[in-house]
């Protein structure tokens, strides 16, 4: 069967510069921020090679990692294996995940929302998937403050960026999708990546935690 999402040498090319950016750059050190404190059952959408999976804690019961990439995939099953916590990797695309609703305690997405075809559904298909109170982390480049860079990130979007890298896009709001698909911001901060040396279009990013409310935020807090 044909993969959904299929970007053989964007993947080979991922795998190489992600771990070198992990070990250099500090995104080692964004991951471990992003899933400090984190527990129960996990869902992480677009999992990449795995490289989030050795900063679970061992607070988390379960990680369901999915991937639709093979070659990505692939990569990110052997790392399954060096982690301290259980994780299943499975195919499955962010619009349309492959789990029951309200099945998982928290939910990370971590430098996907870029490349997702379909951002509304799949920040729905998030909110469906976690219980009422769970958390969503989030840990995305997005859109510059500075209206150059946006005109730049803009302007690489409707052109080359998404042919080079995988679908990315450099100019989408993380926090405005989020709060807009009914989660609550409980809390953020805005970051470059890499912190020293040229900006790039990717390199604003935001980190944070998000939740799903519950019955007892009232209805004026539910997604429609």
């Amino acid at each position: 069967m044909r993969d959904t999402v299929h970007h053989p040498l964007f993947a080979r090319f991922y795998a190489r510069v992600s771990v070198a950016m992990d070990a250099r750059g500090g995104l080692g050190a964004h991951r471990e921020e992003l899933l400090a404190g984190i527990s129960g059952r996990v869902i992480e959408v677009g999992a990449g090679n795995g490289l989030n999976f050795a900063h679970y804690p061992r607070t988390v019961s379960e990680v369901v990692a999915i991937e639709p990439e093979r070659r990505l995939r692939h990569l990110a099953a052997r790392a399954a294996l060096r982690a301290e916590v259980p994780v299943d990797v499975v195919p499955g695309v962010a619009e349309a995940l492959p789990v029951k609703s309200e099945a998982f305690d928290a939910a990370v997405v971590s430098l996907v929302l870029c490349t997702v075809r379909d951002l509304p559904r799949a920040l729905r298909e998030l909110r469906r998937v976690l219980r009422p109170g769970g958390e969503l982390r989030f840990f995305e480049h997005g859109l510059a403050e500075g209206r150059a860079l946006a005109t730049v990130q803009r302007s690489l979007d409707r052109t080359v960026w998404p042919l080079l890298f995988g679908g990315c896009h450099t100019a989408r709001d993380p926090l405005a999708v989020i709060e807009a698909a009914g989660f609550e911001i409980v809390t953020h901060r805005r970051l470059r990546v890499p912190e020293r040396g040229p900006q790039l279009p990717s390199s604003p990013c935001v980190l944070g935690v998000a939740r799903r409310p519950g019955p007892e935020d009232g209805p004026e807090h539910r997604a429609d």
